[in-house]
């Protein structure tokens, strides 16, 4: 490494489907950041809404222009055009010119090695000529094994793992689920797995501007969330329907990429102890103080919920993915949460929740929550084995 400059590192997300990619990368840079004071920390993006959110001192965001992804699974753009392949090709274009000149110590990589589309594919080649350390960083759960093989098969992700990364951190425990023995990796993709254990949102640095999002809320309050809320229109529907006990009130987060048409929808549904919100940049304060909350199944909102031990019933999506489901069904299973198969969803379902008492184990005595410290002192290793190279 240039002793010349600071140690560089870029955190990259695709973020096609809620928020829960960008809000995991910025915290790891905090947590990075707290570590390593004189690191430089580039967001690479791929949601609009990164530039509500606050960055800490160090760390700066490239937000690209945007894809969403459609309930079937499939990419196209979120306003840019209508087709996806030059969207595709100007993404690839920006993320290589940013790492061109950035030049990074190290680059970890959300959940796709080769980027959303492959968009990765022409950087990652430049990145192994400037000897950039490679990580990609996984979730605790992809999806169910045979769909995992046949998305991994088509993507060529193992390949990619193989020749561009020197590590795979997962964000979890694996005694809840050892993506190891599940999807039943070779040994070179093994050999570079760890575990880091799950990610503490309540370490999240709150800034002044998180207090101005919303108006204060009476206490108790229900929350229900359903990620960016593209396919949240069930869930949010059959809350903004449900009866709360008395004295309780209600705030509804849709998300930013739900449909206008469902949100005033659920704004005339919606009783007048029941609030709905568009968008808050950060939703770990309403969390804070819920009383309960009624969420979908996405690993960000979930470690949340158990980060701060909450009362919860989960709604996880199944399709296209199962992915929702498994975590939902493993960490009820350990009497950490309530989940429901959203077939089985319904405004009395939700109502009947509410009105009963719930007593849930401590997440803490049961799963490893030291993710964050995990990978900073990781960081902080590889940056400081670089500058003594």
């Amino acid at each position: 490494m240039d002793s010349s400059r600071k140690p560089r590192c870029v955190f990259y997300s695709h973020d096609t489907m809620g928020f829960g990619h960008i809000r995991r990368n910025m915290l790891l840079s905090q947590s990075v950041l707290q570590a390593c004071p004189d690191a430089e920390i580039l967001l690479i993006s791929g949601v609009r809404e990164a530039g509500t959110f606050t960055l800490p001192k160090g760390a700066d965001s490239l937000i690209l222009p945007s894809y969403q992804k459609t309930p079937e699974g499939k990419y196209c753009p979120r306003a840019l055009g209508e087709k996806i392949k030059p969207l595709v090709h100007l993404r690839a274009q920006i993320i290589y010119a940013a790492l061109n000149a950035f030049s990074p110590d190290i680059m970890i990589v959300d959940n796709v090695p080769r980027g959303a589309m492959r968009e990765l594919d022409l950087s990652l080649p430049l990145l192994a000529r400037k000897k950039t350390y490679m990580v990609s960083g996984l979730r605790d759960i992809l999806d169910n094994p045979l769909s995992v093989k046949a998305q991994w098969d088509k993507q060529e992700n193992s390949a990619a793992l193989r020749d561009f990364y020197s590590a795979i951190w997962v964000y979890g425990d694996n005694r809840l689920y050892d993506l190891r023995k599940e999807y039943n990796f070779d040994a070179a993709i093994n050999n570079k797995i760890t575990f880091t254990g799950y990610l503490d949102a309540r370490q999240r640095v709150r800034s002044r501007n998180d207090y101005d999002v919303i108006a204060p809320v009476a206490s108790p309050y229900a929350l229900c969330v359903v990620g960016g809320g593209q396919d949240g229109f069930q869930l949010a529907e059959a809350f903004a329907r449900a009866e709360l006990p008395k004295g309780m009130q209600g705030i509804l987060v849709t998300g930013s990429m739900m449909p206008e048409a469902q949100r005033l929808a659920l704004k005339q549904l919606a009783s007048p102890e029941k609030r709905v919100v568009e968008f808050v940049a950060e939703p770990t304060r309403l969390l804070r103080n819920a009383a309960c909350v009624v969420a979908m199944g996405g690993y960000n909102t979930l470690t949340e919920i158990l980060a701060f031990h909450k009362a919860a019933l989960i709604v996880p999506r199944v399709a296209p993915r199962e992915e929702q489901w498994i975590r939902a069904s493993r960490l009820a299973g350990l009497g950490l949460l309530d989940c429901l198969h959203p077939a089985n969803l319904s405004p009395q379902h939700l109502s009947a929740w509410f009105a009963q008492p719930h007593q849930f184990s401590n997440p803490r005595n049961k799963l490893r929550f030291d993710g964050l410290e995990q990978v900073a002192c990781r960081v902080r290793q590889i940056l400081s084995i670089r500058e003594n190279a």
